[in-house]
């Protein structure tokens, strides 16, 4: 039990150090939280068969790997969303521009 608590304490201080020096991607915040959800899941098993050290590591390893993963879908999935709306915003604004032009030819064509 002290192996997962001492690991889950460099964890946490390595998490913390990285934080604090720019803010996370969506994937480096998915990786994080693998890891974490990851080495408590293993540490669990691995105490159950007398291994929790063990567990925690390989969870953790599993953990960081999926959470990247996920992460990284998560992160490609936003960057679309902002072109997207980026798309939207330029359609929007030359939808508008359209419109006032077609509104000062109405005006035109009554004035002849």
């Amino acid at each position: 039990m002290k192996r997962i608590s001492r690991g889950l304490m460099v964890a946490s201080f390595a998490l913390t150090a990285i934080s604090c020096s720019e803010p996370l991607t969506t994937r480096e915040t998915g990786a994080a939280v693998g890891t974490v959800g990851g080495a408590a899941v293993g540490g669990a098993v691995g105490a159950v068969v007398g291994h929790p050290g063990a567990g925690a590591a390989v969870g953790g390893v599993f953990g960081l790997g999926a959470g990247a993963l996920i992460g990284d879908q998560i992160q490609a999935l936003q960057k679309r969303q902002t072109e997207l709306e980026k798309q939207l915003k330029s359609s929007q604004s030359e939808l508008e521009n359209q419109r006032k032009e077609l509104e000062r030819l109405k005006k035109e064509s009554k004035e002849y």
